[in-house]
This record gives structure tokens, sequence and C-alpha cells, in this order.
């Protein structure tokens, strides 16, 4: 991941990386990596993950399509 300084304006450019890792999922990552999650954790985490973007899809094509 690059983020190019203009006028040795660092802030800026660390506020772009902090919000490119957050888009990324790099900080979700980190911090589920920090301690063991079980395999049948995982599973669990991973199907709600699932249902929640599958009804927030529905919602979305429902708003767009009016049914």
């Amino acid at each position: 991941m690059q983020v190019h300084v203009k006028d040795n304006n660092i802030d800026q450019a660390l506020r772009v990386l902090k919000k490119k890792m957050q888009r990324e999922g790099v900080y979700r990552e980190m911090k589920m990596r920090r301690s063991y999650e079980k395999p049948s954790e995982r599973r669990a985490r991973e199907k709600a993950e699932a249902v929640r973007r599958h009804r927030k899809l529905m919602r979305k094509r429902m708003e767009r399509e009016g049914y």
C-alpha cells in the first residue's frame, strides 16, 4: 500500500493511509489475529457476515427496484 506525501505534509498522508487501511480491512484483520479463533467460531462468524452482506444487498435492491 502506498501513499504519496505532497508538500512534506505528513499529517495528511497519515490520514490518507489510515483511511486506506480501514477500507481494506487491515485493522479488522489485525484485531482478529491477536487471539486464536476456534474453527467453529470462525465458521459461525463467516456465516453471520455472509447473512449480513446478503440482507444489505437485498435492502439496497428493494430500494432501487421498489418491490
